[in-house]
């Protein structure tokens, strides 16, 4: 069996529009020497970054879904040990999150529903799967897993931002689920971590760089300066390095932000 066939995955749940964080942590992963399943549900944006990432010398495959409920989730990682059935899942970042900025008696029930589904079923869902593939994983050893830290059966990351910690006047949605979120990534930490399996929770404390914000804010100033936004490409590298966090030092939670943060 070659070696491209034993390459290890890394399943990234959430990839946005594929221009910001999720695409540098998808082509961060794959230069590592991952096979990069990708797992979101607008199937357009998921091509153009697979199809990026493979021009680019990396290795990645697209597994659309409809929504992050606990079927389409199972359903994603039955396709993935389809297509890839001698590959070892070694990483798993979920990034979905479903952004629901409204004041308290503005939220619907709409909102609600697919707000719990994205950030509390479906990371439940998402971490069942990935825990019950890192438990069949072998110890990691320089020499078999170069890109990943000694000791370990697999790194599992889940994305959060400041709403984690704290509400504000228009997150009372938003809020609810990222806690849950920490909340859950500290329990699994507890509970698997005597299993060498790392989980760690990054808080991104601060706007990041992407197509989006560059149009939202309109502000050249802001879009230049290195140090009062998040560039994607950092986030990606603080991520890259809880993944090379051997057993006697594992990180369970990164708070990152740029250097000027005024919140």
């Amino acid at each position: 069996m070659s070696a491209t066939t034993k390459k290890a995955i890394a399943v990234i749940a959430g990839i946005g529009n594929g221009t910001g964080t999720r695409m540098n942590l998808s082509r961060v992963q794959s230069l590592c020497g991952y096979r990069v399943a990708l797992i979101a549900r607008n199937p357009g944006h998921l091509r153009t970054l697979a199809n990026e990432i493979n021009v680019a010398d990396g290795e990645a495959e697209s597994f659309p879904i409809k929504n992050y409920g606990a079927a389409d989730i199972q359903s994603a990682f039955s396709s993935i040990s389809s297509r890839f059935p001698s590959s070892e899942i070694r990483v798993a970042i979920y990034n979905a999150g479903e952004g629901t900025f409204k004041k308290f008696f503005d939220v619907t029930d709409e909102d609600i529903e697919r707000s719990t589904t994205t950030g509390i079923v479906g990371p439940f869902a998402f971490s069942r799967a990935v825990i019950t593939a890192f438990k069949n994983n072998e110890l990691s050893d320089p020499l078999k897993h170069p890109n990943e830290g000694a000791r370990k059966r697999g790194t599992l990351i889940f994305t959060g931002a400041t709403a984690a910690l704290r509400g504000n006047t228009f997150t009372s949605l938003f809020s609810v689920t990222k806690f849950a979120l920490r909340s859950l990534s500290q329990s699994l930490s507890k509970e698997f971590g005597p299993e060498n399996i790392h989980v760690a929770h990054s808080i991104i404390d601060g706007g990041v760089l992407t197509d989006r914000t560059r149009t939202m804010r309109n502000d050249p100033q802001w879009e230049t300066s290195g140090d009062v936004r998040l560039h994607p490409d950092s986030i990606a590298k603080a991520y890259k390095y809880l993944v090379e966090q051997d057993s006697s030092a594992f990180t369970w939670e990164l708070d990152v932000r740029p250097a000027h943060e005024k919140w």
